[in-house]
């Protein structure tokens, strides 16, 4: 019986799918491609169909990732985006699974075609976070939201103590929404 037109579709979008939460978790060197394919439910013979190497498959889940998660960003300004991005449920990949906070120092080891692919999200999320915050249209604290929403989520998933962890959290959160900017 020959497969669906859209059975190769379909396909790559779970290999994608388990990429990106395997990458995210576990960064690009700990998730190998018969990891990402067993957790996709697939053989490893089946990766090449879709692939070329585990770097083009990295570049193109952590466009996968942002795409999956954008809709949380729609129409959201910063100070009301805070809460929910730098919460615990982020730091232990209950709810959010951001490439850009989980997989900033796995991306700076990658090749190029991956920090360009970073590059663009990261420019994306300034844009998103830009256009969301028209009490704001300052490009400066655009860029120091952004930073202080990436990079205190990045820290606090490295802190073994879940005490300092929220300590960061809460300070970050502080820094996007100071109460001065209402």
């Amino acid at each position: 019986m020959p497969w669906s037109a859209d059975h190769k579709v379909r396909t790559r979008h779970r290999i994608l799918e388990a990429a990106a939460t395997l990458f995210t978790h576990h960064g690009f060197t700990e998730a190998s491609i018969d990891d990402v394919m067993r957790h996709a439910g697939l053989t490893r013979g089946a990766f090449y169909a879709h692939f070329a190497s585990k770097g083009e498959l990295h570049a193109e889940s952590l466009l996968h990732a942002a795409r999956s998660q954008a809709h949380r960003l729609e129409g959201v300004a910063p100070r009301e985006l805070a809460p929910g991005y730098l919460s615990q449920a982020h730091r232990q990949g209950e709810a959010i699974n951001c490439p850009l906070a989980c997989l900033v120092s796995d991306v700076a080891q990658q090749d190029k075609r991956v920090r360009d692919t970073y590059t663009r999200l990261f420019a994306g999320f300034v844009a998103r976070c830009q256009d969301a915050d028209a009490s704001s249209p300052d490009r400066e604290r655009t860029l120091q939201r952004a930073v202080a929403l990436i990079g205190g989520m990045a820290i606090a998933r490295t802190l073994s103590d879940d005490t300092l962890a929220e300590e960061v959290l809460a300070a970050c959160r502080a820094q996007v929404s100071p109460e001065d900017d209402d």
